[in-house]
């Protein structure tokens, strides 16, 4: 372990693929960040960063605004440089190599077509600077709308699509050229939640079919679960944690990721440890049972990650259970399970998720006192920030 910024305890480990995930290590690496920095005046942008990046795969970039996951993008494009550091691409150093030199094409979030042109000249553009012969261009382009099934749209003009059409012409225009890697800027940040939602399954679709590593910055973490191969989770210019979607929500590395995707975080103290059950005295009174890693003694400080479909809630919890009371402070109805985030003692928010019609209580009412109530191996146990 290392101090990242601020002094959170940052876990490097190698990534174990679970099962039904290919081992990806024993793919070569297409894109290479080594000891990368880049700053802008007094800010650090990025710090230190290592990262290799698989040929083939899909790769996330997920973090909050200001993490550092688009200046990365851009520094493997080469519309910024580093100031320490080095970029490789397929095995060479592309440091100083302007863009339009790099084997890469970028898709943003705004989709920059061109207006007057068909969606075939718009595919063919890329093609015609590159002085592709013309029977080449237009196999490429019947290719390209047939991957983005689009095949009897190529004499339509870009105000004749919808928004998700348009943005897979951006997409089939940056991929005409076969690029090494396919840079994504969050690129459906435009779209409404319906049409994102559409997007993403036919992006996986593309990318599989192209077989062409896609690097992908976005904030959410539906998206990076839904599409990615692994996904590099950022904060304040570094890389927390790397690993496959399954890896980064079972078995998150800090309290930063725990929380970034969604996990509730309860802080206590060790008490006792057997095997790999440690018992915790939780700030907020209770004593639970949490899965535990090696190495941790009574009175050691650790944080408790209980996942949202791991909790749910009672009013009178079963002796032995896992519980915390508090208050409900909302419940949404979501169809298949209702969500309700309740303030327990301790003020911390908790979320839980009641199953339909499968919940010891109804919808709970605001302000209602309920119980957490979650099983001991729905729960794991992270070291607090600062611990030994």
């Amino acid at each position: 372990m290392v101090n990242g910024c601020g002094g959170e305890r940052i876990v490097v480990a190698e990534i174990i693929p679970h099962e039904g995930v290919p081992r990806l290590a024993s793919r070569s690496a297409v894109v290479e960040l080594r000891r990368v920095t880049k700053r802008y005046g007094n800010v650090a942008a990025l710090r230190d960063v290592s990262l290799a990046i698989h040929e083939g795969e899909f790769f996330s970039l997920l973090g909050p605004s200001g993490c550092g996951k688009t200046t990365t993008l851009n520094l493997i494009g080469g519309f910024v440089e580093p100031d320490g550091g080095d970029i490789v691409i397929q095995g060479q150093s592309v440091v100083g190599i302007p863009p339009y030199h790099r084997p890469v094409n970028t898709v943003f979030q705004s989709y920059a077509l061109f207006p007057h042109m068909t969606v075939a000249a718009n595919i063919d553009f890329g093609l015609r600077m590159r002085g592709v012969a013309p029977d080449e261009r237009a196999r490429r382009i019947d290719e390209m709308l047939e991957l983005i099934s689009l095949p009897d749209f190529g004499r339509r003009r870009p105000s004749q699509l919808s928004g998700g059409q348009q943005q897979r012409v951006a997409l089939a225009r940056a991929l005409v050229n076969h690029p090494a890697v396919l840079l994504l800027d969050e690129p459906l940040g435009a779209l409404d939640l319906k049409l994102r939602k559409q997007m993403r399954i036919e992006l996986a679709r593309i990318q599989r079919g192209v077989n062409i590593t896609f690097v992908y910055v976005t904030h959410d973490q539906e998206e990076a679960m839904t599409m990615s191969d692994r996904i590099a989770v950022m904060n304040q210019g570094r890389v927390i944690q790397v690993g496959t979607p399954q890896m980064i929500y079972e078995h998150p590395a800090s309290r930063f990721v725990a929380e970034f995707v969604g996990a509730n975080v309860l802080d206590g103290t060790i008490e006792t440890v057997e095997s790999r059950a440690g018992r915790v005295r939780l700030d907020a009174g209770p004593s639970i049972t949490a899965v535990c890693p090696d190495g941790l003694r009574p009175g050691d400080r650790v944080s408790v990650v209980i996942r949202p479909e791991q909790a749910t809630i009672a009013g009178h919890p079963d002796p032995g259970t896992n519980a915390i009371p508090g208050q409900v402070l909302k419940a949404s109805y979501l169809g298949t399970h209702t969500q309700v985030v309740v303030r327990v003692t301790d003020g911390t928010e908790m979320t839980a998720l009641m199953a339909a019609g499968g919940a010891s209580v109804g919808t709970p009412a605001i302000g209602e006192e309920i119980h957490v109530v979650w099983k001991s191996e729905g729960s794991l146990i992270l070291v607090e920030e600062g611990s030994p």
